[in-house]
């Protein structure tokens, strides 16, 4: 990304519009004292070019009890920029939650730093110092919620970290070769990586490891800074200057692994690295018919599927609720047929007119006529 200077008009007291949009007079039950003013920080107004600052401005606010806080808004480029200076500016004991005041910050009894899209803010309590950071967190949540939010998310790169959710908090984000240089101190190696295509990096503590991701826009600029690199190793090693753990393009990154006990370390944090292309068109798509056919195609065939899994799950349900209720009339029509002996009547009352059938209780049965006499 290239470096962007801040407006030759942006001076102390003449405060930049974009900036100034972002501060209105009043925020909930706070009210501003005085103007909004673009500060004069010497030196390190010169560093926010390494974060594309586009526009600056400060205002001093009031609560109704009379407690003071100065609140600070950068704008830059992109989100990208406005969370490389959110990082930049967390000490190493600060840890960068994700939604706590705006999209992501860090909360401090006298301080409050967040982004939120393209604006990264700092809420500041000036005069009396108090441990109570109630106020400040209602001043910097309010404000937030009047600031654009645009994709209201951490930069992606910082999603592809090894344990991303354990090692975000506490990684630095840089879009500038200087910004990654400032993270990553004492390593030559660093100078040959351009940021020229508006690349961006990553870098996070793994125990003793440091490890930076630095991602390209293009595999044609991934494959320029890779032969500098794998170049300039060998250089460094035999002048005995620091050279990387180990080093590895991935996809568009260029991974390196700092400081790491043994190169088999390094490389296993290397193989958990996983390259992920993201498409975003600048302007309308032009594929956007194909992409809805695509869409129609896959809703259409979820929905069929999913009719015939319903449909079957049915008749499986419907068979299976049959056959039981089949084989319990099948097993009490047996018990009946079993309990009885054989009939050509079905069942029926039979006459036994042929002799054919014998009873069941002889004893009730009538015995042979005796003849009688006749007198």
């Amino acid at each position: 990304m290239g470096a962007v200077v801040l407006p030759v008009g942006a001076k102390v007291g003449i405060p930049n519009n974009e900036a100034v949009k972002t501060l209105p007079d009043q925020i909930e039950g706070f009210r501003a004292r005085g103007p909004a003013v673009v500060p004069d920080d010497g030196g390190f107004e010169a560093r926010l070019v390494d974060f594309g600052v586009q526009a600056r401005a400060v205002r001093v606010y009031a609560s109704q009890s009379g407690d003071l806080f100065q609140v600070e808004v950068i704008k830059t480029i992109n989100d990208s920029g406005a969370y490389s200076l959110l990082t930049a500016h967390r000490t190493n004991s600060q840890e960068i939650k994700l939604g706590s005041v705006g999209t992501a910050g860090f909360v401090e009894a006298a301080r409050i730093a967040f982004f939120k899209g393209t604006n990264f803010v700092t809420v500041t309590r000036t005069g009396k110092e108090s441990p109570n950071a109630d106020k400040l967190i209602v001043l910097a949540r309010s404000l937030a919620q009047g600031l654009d939010a645009s994709e209201d998310d951490i930069p992606v790169l910082v999603r592809h970290l090894p344990y991303w959710q354990t090692s975000q908090p506490w990684a630095r984000y840089a879009v500038s070769s200087n910004g990654l240089k400032q993270d990553v101190q004492g390593q030559p190696i660093l100078n040959e990586v351009s940021f020229e295509g508006g690349s961006e990096a990553v870098a996070a503590r793994y125990e003793a490891s440091n490890l930076v991701i630095v991602e390209f826009t293009t595999p044609q600029l991934a494959g320029d800074n890779d032969r500098r690199i794998t170049a300039k190793i060998p250089e460094l090693r035999q002048t005995g200057q620091p050279v990387p753990s180990a080093y590895r393009r991935v996809g568009n990154y260029s991974v390196f692994v700092f400081n790491a006990t043994d190169e088999k370390t390094a490389a296993r944090l290397i193989d958990q690295v996983k390259y992920e292309q993201v498409v975003q068109w600048l302007g309308e798509n032009p594929y956007w018919f194909e992409k809805a056919q695509r869409l129609y195609a896959g809703t259409t065939a979820g929905v069929l599927i999913a009719v015939l899994q319903s449909s079957g799950l049915s008749i499986l349900i419907c068979l299976a609720i049959g056959g039981a209720l089949g084989g319990i009339l099948f097993q009490q029509r047996r018990k009946s047929q079993s309990s009885t002996g054989y009939s050509d009547a079905g069942g029926m009352v039979r006459l036994n007119i042929d002799d054919m059938t014998a009873e069941s209780d002889p004893g009730k049965l009538l015995g042979e006529a005796s003849p009688r006499s006749v007198k």
